[in-house]
């Protein structure tokens, strides 16, 4: 899951990530469920007819209101249980306003969890750039690791969402999950490439093995955040380091203390 160098990311994915604490964080109530299902519910809506704000940044408050109701909406209730209304109502808009920026309900959910993962890997990406020039490759493992389990248990309704929920959204979303885990499984692929110059001992895995790791991480979320313990998430640390350290590096698993 480690990657430090030459990952391929977009700059709006990068400069979104960097403005996240001026666009995003300023919500202050956000109740449990983390920033990103940060609601307008039963607060003032935008002002309705002629605003004093450029159209630009009304339609870009409008769009982030939605995105954030629909993260919501469906951490509490579903997807199926969710409807237009709900996200409109929470997010006090008008329905014109929501169709104005999304054709239907899964337009606008695909957009809110696409880009919640692209925060989430964009979070990754910036904890093993963060890191000190000649940090060992079990280090960049690590921050990696703590960082995807840290951005997930301080959005829990979108982990929720994204490892609970998606696959009732269809095949659309469904897609979106296998994209994910492929993009993770690249991740790894481009660690252990990058390792395996430092530890030439360390043995050659065929691309399954990468996938197989990233399933098991979603997996080991997956079954957490089901369980209502998305605080729990950085608690899984060590196993998931581990894990990748026993596949990618043959290290044996740590003994018990």
């Amino acid at each position: 899951m480690g990657e430090r160098t030459n990952w391929a990311f977009t700059k709006s994915t990068v400069e979104y990530f960097r403005i996240a604490s001026a666009t995003v964080c300023p919500v202050t109530d956000t109740g449990q469920g983390g920033t990103l299902a940060a609601t307008h519910e039963g607060k003032p809506g935008l002002p309705r007819g002629r605003s004093r704000l450029p159209l630009p940044d009304v339609r870009a408050s409008q769009r982030e209101r939605l995105l954030r109701s629909v993260i919501a909406a469906v951490s509490e209730s579903g997807y199926l249980a969710v409807t237009v209304a709900d996200i409109v109502r929470r997010a006090r808009v008008s329905r014109a306003a929501f169709y104005a920026h999304f054709a239907d309900k899964e337009d606008c959910f695909l957009a809110a969890t696409g880009e919640g993962r692209e925060l989430m890997i964009a979070q990754v990406v910036s904890a093993t750039r963060a890191l000190a020039a000649g940090s060992c490759d079990e280090q960049i493992l690590r921050a990696a690791c703590r960082a995807y389990l840290g951005f997930l248990a301080g959005e829990p309704a979108f982990a929720t969402v994204f490892y609970v929920h998606m696959p009732a959204a269809g095949p659309r979303a469904l897609a979106r999950l296998d994209a994910a885990a492929a993009l993770f499984a690249d991740l790894n692929a481009r660690w252990h490439r990058r390792a395996l110059e430092h530890h030439p001992d360390w043995p050659s895995v065929p691309p399954e093995a990468y996938l197989a790791l990233a399933g098991a991480s979603d997996e080991l979320v997956r079954s957490t955040v089901r369980a209502g313990h998305p605080d729990k998430l950085p608690d899984l640390e060590e196993t998931l380091v581990s894990l990748h350290l026993a596949v990618l590096a043959a290290r044996r698993w740590p003994a018990e203390t």
